[in-house]
């Protein structure tokens, strides 16, 4: 029966790639297996509670699943959402995530995390979502990641604004209009208005 249930597991990891002890309360498997699995060196813990096959061909984006599956009502935004999309140079080390203003978020030791906490109307458009390793991930459209790009400049730089503005409007990844639009619900257009005027 144990080896049943441990091949149960096994051919579950192997469609969703990464997994929580509660996510098999839906296939009425007990959480203790994922522990035994794990000491039998079957699976690999990337860090409290969140386990995937040792032999599992990870993606680049990895972490990013990973983040997500710890913080479900997150966003992925800024320099991750730029790596995603694959504009601009952007490497970063952490997962910058966007959450609610007064919403809980844990403290991983993997992958460690850049919380930047948006109000409601930002925080909820512009969202795109896709799945990675199985797991669903809310991730900001290339405009709304532009707009926020440059509202978040103290934090992250002009020069990444910039780079990322530029690239995206001459591969057409978004528009001018599109910009705008998020320029509007981020409320900044008066003052990003003079450098994309400056691109057009």
């Amino acid at each position: 029966m144990v080896k049943t249930v441990e091949k149960r597991i096994i051919e579950i990891l192997s469609k969703r790639e990464v997994i929580r002890p509660r996510d098999l309360d839906e296939y009425g498997i007990r959480r203790e297996y994922l522990s035994r699995l794990y000491r039998q060196g079957v699976l690999h813990k990337d860090t409290r509670g969140v386990y995937h096959l040792s032999n599992a061909s990870l993606t680049e984006n990895h972490a990013i699943a990973t983040a997500c599956k710890q913080v479900p009502h997150g966003v992925i935004c800024l320099l991750s959402a730029l790596r995603f999309h694959d504009i601009g140079t952007q490497n970063p080390p952490d997962v910058w995530t966007g959450i609610a203003g007064k919403a809980w978020c844990p403290k991983l030791a993997y992958p460690t995390l850049k919380i930047v906490r948006f109000s409601d109307s930002s925080l909820t458009t512009g969202i795109e979502e896709h799945e990675i390793e199985g797991v669903q991930v809310k991730v900001f459209c290339p405009a709304k990641t532009i707009a926020d790009c440059f509202k978040y400049r103290n934090k992250i730089g002009l020069d990444v604004f910039l780079e990322a503005a530029r690239e995206c409007l001459v591969d057409r990844r978004c528009s001018y209009e599109d910009i705008w639009h998020y320029a509007d619900i981020c409320r900044i257009r008066g003052v990003i208005k003079p450098y994309l005027e400056a691109m057009s």
